[in-house]
Parts: C-alpha cells; sequence; structure tokens
C-alpha cells in the first residue's frame, strides 16, 4: 500500500480514536489521552508528509463517500510539504497539552476543546491533500469551525473571547465565500472540479477569468492567513485562545492560506500576469509593516505574538510575489530562490511560533496575566521556559543563529539578484521590498528585545510574577521538541534542499533553489553562500568566550553595590515597562499608529490652582480596523434595521419572496 495513503489513514484514525477519548475517559486521564492523540495525529500527517517530499505521490476517488462529487484526494510535493508542517507542530502542542490542559475540566481542559483538538488537526491535514473543489471546501469549512469551538474554549470565564469568537467567525465565513465563489468559478470555466483538470485547463483560461479567479482567491486565503488589512480576526483569537490553540492556529492554519495562494496561483493556473503579483506583493509589504509596528507597541505577550504572525506572513506573500514575477519575466533561477525562501520561512515560522505561543501559555499559566507591564523576574523563577523562549526570539528576530535568519537571507537573494531585462516595475519594486524586509527585521529585533527584556529579564512588576513557579515536564518537553527543530532548522537548513526543489520544479517556477554542499548554502544561478552552522559556531563561540574573560577578570575585583545616586536599591518601578520602552518607536510611526492619548487633572474644590490627581491614559487602538471596519460594520447593521420591515410574519409575504427568487433564476438561466 502507498505509504502516504496509510499514514494519512492511520492520522485520520487516531482523530477519531482521540475525539471519543476526549469525550468519554475520566477527567483525571482526559488531557494526557487527547494530547497523545493529537501528537499521534501529527506524527502520522508529518510521515505522510515528508513521503511526499520524498517522491511518493499518491491520489484516490471515492465516489460514494459523500453525495455528487464524492471525495477526491491527492498528495504531491506541495501538499507534502505543508502536511509536514502541520504535523510537526501538532506533535509539537500535543505534547504540551497534556500538562497545560491539567485537570480542571474547564475551558482548555474540558470535553469539547479536548475532543476537537486532534480534530482539528485531521481537518488541517485534509486541506493539503485534497484533490478536487469539492474536497477541498470541505476540508477548509471542517479546520474553520473545529477551530471557532477551540476559539470559545474560555467563553465562560472572559467577554473578550466571546468578541474574538464573534470576530472570527464572521471572517472566516466571509473568507470561505470568497473562495467558494472562485473555487466555484474556475472549476466552471474548467469544465470539471478536480485539481488534475482544472491544471490542465488553467493556462488556456482567459485573462478575464483566471485574474478574477486568482483575485477571489488571494483574499479568501490571505484572510485565513492574517494579512493586513483582513487581519482583525488575528490578534483576538490568538490572544484570547488557549496557549495551544493559539499555537496551532499560528504556526499552522494561517500557512494554509499561503499553501491556498500557491496551489491556486502557480500549480492550478500555471502562473499569471503581471499585475498579480505586484498586487501580492503589496499586500505582502502592508502586512509586514502593519504586523510588526502593532507587534512593536503590544503590552499584551500574546497579541505581541498574534500581530508577529501578521508580518511573518507578509514576507511570505513577498516571497511568494517575487517567484511570481521573476518566473513571468523569465528569470528561473531567481524564482525559484524567491519560492524556497517563502516556504521556507513558513517552516520556520510554525517552529518558532509554535515555541514562542507554547512559552507564552506557560506565562499566563505561572502568573495568570499576559501583560509584560506587569511580568518580569521570570528568568530566575522559570530558567528553563526563558531559555526555550530565547532560542524562539532569536529565530523570530531574524538573527543569527535563529532559524529565521536563513530564510530571510534568501528573500533578500531573491530580490537583490534579479537579471538586467525585468522592467523598470521590477527594477523600483525589488529596493522598495528590500527596504521593507530590513525595516522589519529591524523593528523586529526592539520587539523581542522589549518582550524577553520587560517579561523574563527585569525585576517582578507584580506579585503573581514574583511568585510564578517553572511549567510541569510535559509542556517543557514540547517546548523543547519545537526549539530543536529551530535549532536544526537554523544550522543546517540544506537538509531541506531537496523537498524545496521538488516543489519548484513541480510548479515551473525555477528549479534546484537551494542545493547544499556540506555546511554551506550555495544558491544556484545566484552568487551567493551562507555557512549557517560556522555562523552558530561563531556565535555561541564568542559568546561563550567572553563570558569566560568576564568572569575570570571580575575574578580580581571587589564586588560592590552599584551605585544608585542616593536613592537607594532599584525597584522595579525604576525600570523600563513593555510601554516606556516603545514609546520612542511609538513616536517615530505616530502618523501610522495613531495612538489616542488623554491627561484629566482634577483640581480640589477650594482652588483651582491646586491638583489633587493626574490620570493618564494612552490606547493605541488597530487604525485598519476604526478606519474600515467599524464604518462597514455599522452600515451592515443600519441596512439590517431598515430590512425588518421585510420580515412581517407572513408566510404568504415569505413564500412571494421565494416564488421572486425563483423567477429571477430561471430568467437569468434563460437569457444565459
Amino acid at each position: 500500500m502507498n505509504q502516504v495513503a496509510t499514514a494519512l489513514g492511520v492520522a485520520f484514525a487516531v482523530a477519531g480514536v482521540g475525539a471519543l477519548a476526549g469525550l468519554v475517559v475520566p477527567a483525571r486521564v482526559r488531557s494526557a489521552a487527547a494530547g497523545a492523540a493529537t501528537t499521534g495525529v501529527g506524527l502520522a500527517g508529518a510521515a505522510a508528509g515528508l513521503c511526499a517530499v520524498s517522491g511518493t505521490s499518491w491520489q484516490v476517488h471515492l465516489p460514494n463517500l459523500l453525495p455528487l462529487a464524492g471525495v477526491s484526494l491527492a498528495v504531491d510535493a506541495l501538499a507534502g510539504w505543508f502536511l509536514l508542517l502541520v504535523g510537526g507542530v501538532a506533535a509539537v502542542v500535543g505534547v504540551y497539552t497534556v500538562g497545560y490542559a491539567g485537570q480542571s475540566g474547564h475551558g482548555p481542559a474540558s470535553r469539547t476543546a479536548l475532543a476537537m483538538l486532534p480534530v482539528f488537526v485531521a481537518a488541517m491535514l485534509l486541506v493539503p491533500a485534497a484533490g478536487s473543489v469539492s474536497t477541498f471546501l470541505l476540508a477548509w469549512e471542517l479546520m474553520a469551525v473545529t477551530s471557532l469551538l477551540l476559539v470559545l474554549s474560555e467563553h465562560r470565564h472572559s467577554p473578550a473571547v466571546r468578541t474574538a469568537g464573534l470576530w472570527y467567525a464572521a471572517m472566516t465565513q466571509a473568507g470561505f465565500v470568497v473562495i467558494l465563489l472562485g473555487q466555484a468559478w474556475l472549476a466552471a470555466a474548467a469544465g470539471g472540479e478536480s485539481f488534475a483538470t482544472i491544471r490542465a485547463a488553467g493556462p488556456g483560461l482567459s485573462p478575464v477569468v483566471s485574474g478574477g479567479v486568482f483575485l477571489l482567491c488571494v483574499t479568501g486565503f490571505a484572510s485565513k492567513a492574517g494579512a493586513v488589512p483582513l487581519h482583525p480576526w488575528l490578534p483576538r483569537a490568538h490572544a484570547e485562545a488557549p496557549s495551544n490553540v493559539s499555537a496551532l492556529m499560528s504556526a499552522a492554519m494561517v500557512k494554509l492560506g499561503v499553501y491556498g495562494i500557491v496551489r491556486v496561483g502557480f500549480d492550478l493556473l500555471g502562473g499569471g500576469q503581471r499585475w498579480w503579483w505586484l498586487l501580492l506583493g503589496a499586500l505582502g509589504v502592508v502586512s509586514a509593516l502593519y504586523g510588526i509596528l502593532q507587534a512593536a507597541v503590544a503590552t499584551d505577550l500574546k497579541r505581541l505574538l498574534a500581530f508577529s504572525t501578521s508580518e511573518n506572513i507578509g514576507l511570505i506573500l513577498l516571497g511568494l510575489a517575487a517567484a511570481g514575477l521573476w518566473a513571468e519575466a523569465g528569470q528561473p533561477a531567481v524564482a525559484g530562490v524567491a519560492l524556497a525562501a517563502a516556504l521556507l520561512h513558513a517552516a520556520n515560522h510554525a517552529g518558532f511560533k509554535s515555541l514562542l505561543f507554547c512559552g507564552a501559555g506557560s506565562v499566563l499559566k505561572a502568573t495568570g496575566t499576559r501583560d509584560l507591564d506587569e511580568l518580569g523576574g521570570l528568568s530566575r523563577r522559570m530558567p528553563a521556559t526563558t531559555a526555550l523562549v530565547t532560542v524562539g526570539a532569536l529565530g523570530a528576530a531574524a538573527l543569527p543563529p535563529g532559524n529565521g535568519f536563513v530564510s530571510e537571507w534568501l528573500l533578500l537573494q531573491a530580490l537583490l539578484h534579479q537579471a538586467p531585462g525585468g522592467g523598470t516595475v521590477m527594477i523600483v519594486a525589488a529596493p522598495v521590498a528590500v527596504a521593507v524586509v530590513a525595516l522589519t527585521a529591524g523593528v523586529g529585533v526592539a520587539t523581542y528585545v522589549k518582550a524577553l527584556g520587560t517579561g523574563f529579564l527585569a525585576r517582578p512588576r507584580s506579585t503573581a510574577a514574583g511568585r510564578a513557579v517553572e511549567s510541569p515536564r510535559s509542556m517543557l518537553a514540547g517546548m523543547g521538541l519545537a526549539a530543536t527543530v529551530c535549532i536544526g532548522l537554523a544550522v543546517v537548513p540544506g537538509v531541506a534542499a531537496p523537498a524545496l526543489d521538488r516543489i519548484a520544479t513541480g510548479l515551473r517556477a525555477g528549479s534546484a533553489p537551494l542545493p547544499s554542499s556540506g555546511v554551506d548554502v550555495r544558491l544556484s544561478g545566484v552568487a551567493s553562500t551562507i555557512s549557517p552552522l560556522w555562523i552558530a559556531v561563531g556565535v555561541v563561540g564568542l559568546t561563550v568566550g567572553f563570558a569566560a574573560l568576564a568572569r575570570a577578570v571580575g575574578r580580581a575585583r571587589r564586588r560592590a553595590a552599584p551605585w544608585d545616586c542616593g536613592d537607594g536599591p532599584l525597584t522595579a518601578r525604576m525600570e523600563y515597562t513593555a510601554t516606556s520602552f516603545a514609546e520612542p518607536l511609538q513616536r517615530v510611526f505616530d502618523n501610522v499608529l495613531a495612538p489616542e492619548q488623554d491627561v484629566d487633572v482634577t483640581h480640589p474644590a477650594e482652588s483651582a490652582y491646586l491638583v489633587r490627581a493626574v490620570q493618564y491614559r494612552r490606547r493605541l487602538p488597530d487604525r485598519i480596523e476604526a478606519r474600515l471596519y467599524r464604518p462597514l460594520i455599522a452600515a451592515v447593521e443600519k441596512v439590517g434595521r431598515a430590512a425588518r420591515v421585510l420580515a412581517t410574519g407572513s408566510v404568504h409575504r415569505y413564500l412571494a419572496y421565494m416564488l421572486t427568487a425563483l423567477v429571477a433564476v430561471l430568467v437569468a438561466g434563460v437569457i444565459r
């Protein structure tokens, strides 16, 4: 039997068993059973993906499984890459869930949450395995429904959870409708709904049809990916969901939006016109810049990580756009490097973001807060968690030897090494994209220095932070697995070379983009070489050497208390908070962030010249949400109130509505 089929069959079977276990097993072992099942589903899915990226393909059509179209599954190298990504994240989260969910019986430990967790992972595995439009849409909706149930796990504890659920439900269903329209149009134009049929007919479609399908599908998929300006659900849902669910959504689910863009744009439509990729590139630029600026000024740790996801999705979209542009311009070597950068960054982001969200969950479980202004001192109370989060932050900041550095370096190589003859548009677009990558990298460093410095390395600024205890072993084990993957991708990214080569060749977007020679990464068609392993060895060696030298020199000196200006020992009130750390950066980008500030001065009744109290308030609302979505929601509410006159309760009127709609459909069919 085909290895991919066997692994996927095991994954779906374990998901069913895990869902049943989450519903019926006793509370004392429920989290362990659901966590083990989630890990099993993830490992089986990762095994299927590994087989697929190694060259084993598989497809099957099951006509009797569902009415009308049946179920079609098809796994190639591209699907395998995302199966491997989703499965790896699920395996980490499953181990982490055992200790995180605990035995409370509420929230993440409830029967519904633990039963839905393996089902959610199975639904995500089904999305890249789908081989037809109907199967894809079914899997997409199953993924949306199960993730919504998980987001609402703690709805009884906080009104913010219900608000996040409403935003997520509304935007994910709106995105689904747009994807449905695009894929239905594509299937109708191609004369069949199977991906094989569409793939054969895609390059011959008219520019109007292919352009319209691409625009619709990119809109829906970018919404699921959390790209700006389709992102308002993301910081809410990621922040309010249980942290194990946040890790699955941010590290795995949003990548399936990227998968949809690659599948439709590169595979089914066979590439496209230049404006497609310029539009996608603009979307990536806006997402990267706006996401990292919002993350830089955020004080909520999980909200910071959520906006960082929008930033990284922007970089991935920028890589895909560059690949499409260079392929359209007849530069397959550079296009292959850009595509490899995008796909490798998707994997790198899955690694460090799953680690960081699990770390945020550990902090929340230990302190009861995710406000960086109330944290601090965790490096002493939670040393293992601090070390693991540092590995993730190093990758997210794209600093060597972090794993995010290699993929962003690849993206820069693709943008800098375009061949002559690309046209004026590409000559202008490439330097702008390079500047955006550089700016996001710089602000990203400041963002994660703020998160680590104020949240972990400073003095405790609350009683809860001062009493924090280290996470259970299962949670540390899950984070340790993610950290191991991050380190592996950082020092030997060449292990992904064969898979990326196979994907690029299959998509006709270049070939051999990332061959590896020993510890060096040598790009095909681009005169650039890098040695991540030696960079890591050098950084670690210098750090250890300077630390040893400082310790040796320090032994000859007398220890003394630092000068405190006569004010006594330093306290937490004298330190930078996350808000004050980000304030200079906020001032630089005031025109973009548009902060709201208010100062209330209270005077005593006896004299207006005396001051009783001064109250300062500052808010940094999401400007896009305030300017775009709030007026839209108000308009929809106004239309809804006006439409109440149509719902009179009269059955005769409702039958008239139905008859009118039927006549309109029949007339439209006759005219066509």
